[in-house]
Order: structure tokens, then C-alpha cells, then sequence
């Protein structure tokens, strides 16, 4: 039983990041690495980040994206609802459908949709959304204590991970019950610095929660995205930490906090 993991999600075919990621990861002491989804979308070469997970052992589930690629749907079940937002989600699922080999997504139908784990005596459930909806957005201010209670309770579960938002957060909700939003690391987390985030957890007495900050080479990514025709707003929210897209979905107090 690992008493150190590291937890992400939407890794976004940003394939250098994830190998920052793993070692640091490594390098910190984590006994088991876990990716919650979204594999593709957004960056490059998509097809690089397999070699990757094989290499540092991530297990990973599958998220909206996972599951659109692998039965061939015609986009990406994000769940946005705005159609500026759909806009660039369409863009991206389209890239990464085409970069993506038929192989990859027959081995992405092949991963589970969640994933449960016995944690220093904790019931864990991993997600992507959330245990009730592959697409379901998670947001802190929207998420009361009250709601995230029951959803631990009806789902048997001390510890929820999910991811999908693209914003990590931690909620605890008494003795030994947490909800931990574990961010992805495929983009910044829309706060104006380059680096990506993945969450570790350390078992014990109290559950300890790191949000970890890491630095990759993203000026090469943002070179190969624009060598890779991607729009230039996907390059800017890489160069800058601001997200330029996929906005309109945020409610007003992560909107508040943004730039654009």
C-alpha cells in the first residue's frame, strides 16, 4: 500500500510537462503515479505522451477525451455550453483525433472510467469529472460542502480525486473526508506563471494535500504548437499562464481571477 502518490489530470498532449511531472514526482517520493484523463487535446504530438506514462508506470483512467477517441466520436463531450468555448474545443478535439493512431485509441477503450484505491486506511475513488459524469465540472465555488458530502456518501468514498476543470482545489469535509480537485498539467492554471501543477498526497494520521508547481521547457512547446498550425491563443495561455479559451464556462469567481 503506497503512502505517497502523485494524482493528475488532463495532461493535454503536453507531453514535456508530464515528464517534469513523473520526475519530480519521483523525485519527492511518490510510490505511484495516477493520471485521471484527457491525455490529448490542446498541445502536440499527441502520440508522445504514451511512451511516456509506459515509462514512469502512471495508471491512468479514461476522461471525456479517452472515451470520444477510443469510439471515434465526432468531438470531444467537453460539456461546455457556450459556443465560443465549443469553438476552440472543436479545433483542438479535431487536431488531436487526426495526430492521434488508431492503435492509442483502441488502447484508451481498453482503461477503466474510475479507478478505487485503499489509502492509509482511506476509501479513494479517482474520476474525471466527478463518480456521476465523465464531463461534470467540479468548481470550488460552485461545489458546496453539503453536495460534496453526499456525493462521498453515495459513492462510498473518504477521498474523491477528479480533475476536468483545469483548477485544483481542496475541500476537507471532517475527520478524514476530502475532496481534492487534483488541476491538470497540460496547461497553467490561469494564474499568469508558466508552470503546471499536480497534486501529492502523503497517507497518516491527517491526509496531506501539495499542490506542487513545475517548470518544463514550455517555450519549446508553444515552438512546436506553432509548427503544428495551433491557434495562437493555445500558444499564448503556454508562454503567459493566462488562459486565453475556454472561458465563458467558468463561474464568476475563478472568472474574476482571470485575465481575459
Amino acid at each position: 500500500m503506497p503512502e505517497s502518490i502523485a494524482v493528475f489530470g488532463g495532461v493535454y498532449s503536453n507531453y514535456l510537462a508530464l515528464e517534469a511531472v513523473c520526475r519530480d514526482a519521483k523525485g519527492r517520493g511518490a510510490e505511484a503515479l495516477f493520471c485521471l484523463g484527457d491525455l490529448g487535446a490542446f498541445g502536440p504530438h499527441p502520440d508522445r505522451v504514451l511512451p511516456v506514462l509506459e515509462r514512469f508506470q502512471v495508471a491512468s483512467i479514461q476522461g471525456n477525451y479517452e472515451e470520444s477517441l477510443s469510439q471515434r466520436h465526432g468531438d470531444c463531450n467537453c460539456g461546455y455550453t457556450d459556443p465560443r468555448d465549443n469553438h476552440y474545443a472543436r479545433i483542438s478535439y479535431e487536431y488531436t483525433s487526426l495526430k492521434t493512431s488508431e492503435t492509442t485509441k483502441d488502447w484508451m477503450g481498453t482503461l477503466p472510467t474510475q479507478r478505487r484505491l485503499d489509502f492509509g486506511g482511506r476509501r479513494v475513488l479517482m474520476a474525471h469529472g466527478s463518480p456521476r459524469r465523465i464531463n461534470e465540472f467540479l468548481w470550488y465555488s460552485t461545489s458546496s460542502a453539503s453536495f460534496l458530502s453526499r456525493m462521498l456518501g453515495t459513492h462510498q468514498s473518504d477521498l474523491l480525486l477528479v480533475t476536468h476543470t483545469g483548477l485544483h482545489w481542496h475541500r476537507k469535509l471532517g475527520e478524514d473526508r476530502d475532496v481534492v480537485n487534483v488541476g491538470v498539467i497540460g496547461r497553467p492554471p490561469n494564474n499568469g506563471r508558466p508552470e503546471v501543477t499536480y497534486t501529492l498526497l502523503t497517507s497518516g494520521r491527517d491526509l496531506r494535500v501539495e499542490f506542487v508547481p513545475v517548470a518544463y521547457d514550455h517555450t519549446r512547446l508553444a515552438r512546436e504548437m506553432a509548427e503544428e498550425k495551433l491557434p495562437e491563443e493555445f500558444i499564448q495561455t503556454i508562454l503567459t499562464g493566462w488562459w486565453t479559451t475556454c472561458l465563458e464556462i467558468l463561474p464568476a469567481k475563478e472568472r474574476a481571477l482571470s485575465r481575459y
